[in-house]
């Protein structure tokens, strides 16, 4: 509720307008603001459900498990969307031979895979390209070994850098209205298109809550607050905190939700 649909609307005002009345910043505001409303949309929702699920006995995984720490996109795989990505895992790879095949059909199976993926989320020229654009790499990093490579601090931040840009630009792809829009939006994005007739200054765009929401989207996307709830209540200080901020949290969420009109969650699309 207060990062993803504050961030969606930042990503909302950017992608409705034309690519031409937007600039480079503006273009990597709109990207970077739609890959967090999807993972805290996504993973919100999951969250619920397990949740829900634990109250009437049910037990299910986790399903989104820090996927933007990735270092390359087998492993962002490996942490987006698990239900789903184990689900094309056991009943389409699997069976098609997984990697017990030849080299060159490990490769095709693995294409065949990010083709279905794409389709999955909807029968439009931009999902199959997101999901081509995946396959690509996963594909690349296999045949390269890209996703087993270790090294230094060099080594990590530019992996780390690579499957960013890699996720970031295919969100672009799965944002847009079509192809020929995210095609031009990317070129925009890396300076490449020309002709700017700026719209709007970047105030219009984001203001002093969607830098805050920025800020927290980008903290709480890594481990660090991990075991906060975790923490033993023998600690009791600490769990004391812990429950008024999460009550706080909650408070906060249940106005916003009163005060804003209806906003689905976006794989109710799905």
């Amino acid at each position: 509720m207060l990062i993803a649909n504050t961030l969606g609307a930042v990503a909302d005002k950017v992608f409705s307008q034309p690519v031409e009345q937007f600039d480079a910043l503006t273009a990597w505001f709109g990207a970077v603001a739609y890959s967090f409303q999807l993972f805290y949309d996504f993973s919100g929702y999951s969250d619920m459900a397990i949740g829900l699920g634990s109250i009437f006995g049910f037990k299910f995984l986790e399903n989104f498990n820090y996927p933007y720490i990735s270092r390359s996109i087998t492993e962002f795989w490996r942490r987006w969307h698990i239900s789903l990505s184990t689900w094309f895992k056991e009943y389409l790879y699997i069976p098609l031979g997984g990697n017990r095949v030849a080299k060159w059909r490990n490769y095709l199976n693995l294409f065949i895979v990010f083709l279905a993926t794409g389709f999955w989320h909807g029968a439009s020229w931009n999902f199959i390209f997101w999901g081509l654009w995946h396959g690509m790499f996963i594909i690349f990093e296999k045949a390269t070994g890209w996703h087993k490579k270790e090294g230094g601090l060099a080594i990590k931040i530019t992996q780390h850098i690579y499957c960013i840009l890699a996720f970031i630009i295919g969100w672009v792809m799965f944002r847009a209205d079509n192809m020929a829009y995210a095609w031009k939006y990317i070129q925009n994005m890396f300076g490449a298109l020309h002709q700017h007739k700026i719209m709007y200054e970047y105030a219009y765009y984001i203001d002093h809550i969607e830098v805050l929401a920025f800020v927290a989207a980008a903290l709480c996307s890594l481990p660090i607050f991990k075991s906060m709830l975790f923490v033993k209540y023998e600690h009791k200080w600490l769990r004391a905190f812990i429950n008024i901020w999460l009550m706080g949290l909650f408070v906060l969420s249940s106005a916003i939700i009163a005060a804003s009109t209806y906003n689905p969650f976006i794989y109710f699309r799905f």
